[in-house]
């Protein structure tokens, strides 16, 4: 079923259906191992035809019980695991072409409907306001996710996360049950149940409560006018070679967040002046041939260049470390060779730059706080998987962003991201394509994939194996210590929502005996408060997905 795209101002609902040219595109997002199949897609362009959009499916699916098949939202599409489109969903509400991006006057506050991306709230918020959101910069991520998630990105250490700034959130809920209502929970409601509401879009994730519709944002703050951007590179050949070298450049990376965050005593013979730093070490596997590294700084400081180099000559000395370009991809990041000489831009300028969402292709993610440097067996691990023989693929590696800075200025339970004494932030990645045609049709497609599952096995067994190597010591995953008697040399601190990992559910990968579920690795203590908002708002529990927000006794 389908219906034409109805020009301004018709009241009816747009719906892409089988047979509808557009219902390929859209019943995917960005990683091609999750394609549903929907009874359609409905493409929303306000609020109130995501109300029509939930109560049409309310309307097919009468009583309180839990409908088999679920109904899901997305804005930019960039889920990493099927939580949107997955084999049981019916209905994809679409919320992309809500993605406008203004101050209202009636809040006092900045709003971001939830389908604008990253790139549209960057060009709206600045070019119009001199303002900016701590957000990502992978460009076509959509707010609706990102922000429900607690999103970070290159402005985070100096300005927070953007969930720091949230004033209210608008969400379609279903409350009684049997209809969708629009909900606008602030701050700084009178009611207890709006106020948690509000607090549990600060972090949770979406698709739990809602369907979320648009946030109001106070208290931003510009950008730098200029930043000073940097990339470099250096040989796997050297590291191959002196593998001492290797551990040591991200030992000593590590170690520089570390003892900024901690005040205490440094090798690093300068002032810790860095918290309008941030960088991204990219660990390529050595079939990618280099080892990377992103730097962006305020460029409106004079000791700006100083500073850089201060920080790089500490980390890897050029004259144990010969440094070359950033000429190739990696992960999600383009070529960046010409930003190998320190490039001073405006902060526009230099977000456009970095900006890339990469090919359409499969991929595979995990995540972990630390809250520390690498432990020496981490750093043999992280060096061990990274040159497996029996694994090839320029695409797959270990990504470690600086975090802390402002972040870690909040107290654990203000958001419900608790993660506030991190010092770096890691996601597991690798990539593929199919490369195979295993239905002999012709051509390599997703169908490929679900013909023979060996197309994706050896990248799903490499990057589990590491991840489960890397956190040995834990259980196998990133543990949260006990907050009444932490263990001496504990360093991680649980995992990010935002980078969703399905394996952390797995029994077989996470064993109960671990005593870490999946939603004590993401939320730490605030589950119990989350499942208490899950109830008060979506007691049918209209929405959901595999680590989706249980409602109290059923998990």
């Amino acid at each position: 079923m389908s219906t034409p795209s109805s020009p301004p101002g018709s009241p009816a609902l747009i719906e892409v259906g089988p047979g509808d040219d557009r219902y390929e595109a859209l019943r995917r997002g960005f990683n091609q191992r999750w394609i549903a199949t929907p009874d359609h897609i409905v493409v929303a362009t306000s609020t109130d035809d995501v109300v029509a959009a939930v109560n049409a499916w309310l309307d097919r699916h009468p009583g309180t019980d839990t409908p088999a098949r679920r109904i899901t939202a997305r804005s930019g599409g960039h889920c990493y695991e099927d939580f949107v489109c997955g084999d049981d969903v019916a209905v994809i509400i679409d919320v992309s072409a809500m993605d406008r991006v203004y101050y209202d006057a009636t809040m006092d506050a900045y709003c971001v409907e939830a389908g604008a991306s990253n790139w549209h709230i960057a060009t709206q918020l600045y070019r119009r306001h001199g303002l900016a959101l701590p957000g990502g910069s992978c460009y076509s991520v959509g707010a609706g996710g990102h922000i429900s998630a607690g999103g970070f990105g290159l402005l985070s250490r100096l300005h927070g996360l953007t969930i720091d700034h949230l004033y209210a959130v608008e969400v379609v809920t279903v409350r009684d049950r049997t209809r969708a209502a629009v909900t606008v929970a602030r701050k700084d409601s009178t009611d207890e149940s709006l106020r948690d509401l509000w607090w549990a879009h600060t972090g949770a994730g979406g698709g739990n409560f809602g369907v979320i519709t648009r946030y109001w944002f106070r208290d931003l703050a510009p950008p730098p006018a200029q930043v000073l951007l940097r990339t470099i590179a250096w040989e796997w050949k050297l590291f191959e070679e002196h593998p001492d070298r290797f551990r040591s450049l991200v030992h000593r990376y590590g170690r520089f967040f570390q003892d900024e965050h901690s005040g205490g005593d440094s090798d690093f013979p300068w002032p810790f002046d860095y918290e309008d730093m941030f960088t991204l070490l990219k660990l390529n596997h050595r079939k990618a041939g280099k080892v990377g590294l992103i730097v962006q700084l305020d460029g409106d400081r004079a000791d700006s260049p100083d500073r850089l180099e201060r920080f790089l000559d500490y980390l890897a000395p050029e004259r144990d470390y010969p440094r070359s370009t950033l000429d190739r991809r990696t992960g999600e990041h383009p070529a960046l060779e010409a930003l190998y000489i320190p490039t001073r831009l405006p902060w526009l300028t230099a977000t456009q730059n970095l900006n890339e969402s990469g090919p359409s292709r499969c991929g595979k993610y995990k995540s972990a706080y630390h809250t520390a440097a690498f432990t020496e067996r981490q750093l043999q691990v992280i060096y061990q998987h990274l040159t497996d023989p029996r694994y090839a693929n320029d695409q797959a590696l270990l990504q470690v962003d600086s975090y802390g800075g402002r972040i870690n200025d909040i107290p654990p339970d203000a958001t419900a991201v608790p993660q506030r004494s991190s010092v770096l932030k890691l996601q597991f990645q690798t990539y593929w394509t199919w490369d195979k045609d295993a239905n002999f049709d012709g051509v390599y497609d997703y169908l490929d994939a679900r013909a023979d599952p060996s197309i994706a096995q050896p990248h799903l067994d490499w990057i589990r194996s590491f991840y489960a190597d890397m956190y040995k010591s834990t259980g196998g995953v990133p543990a949260i210590a006990p907050s009444a008697a932490p263990p001496a040399g504990h360093t991680t601190d649980g995992c990010y929502i935002g980078y969703c990992d399905a394996d952390l559910s797995d029994p077989t990968m996470n064993p109960p005996a671990n005593g870490q579920p999946w939603h004590r690795l993401y939320y730490k203590d605030s589950y119990q408060r989350l499942q208490a908002t899950k109830a008060h708002w979506d007691p049918r529990n209209v929405f959901r997905h595999r680590q989706s927000i249980r409602l109290p006794g059923t998990d």
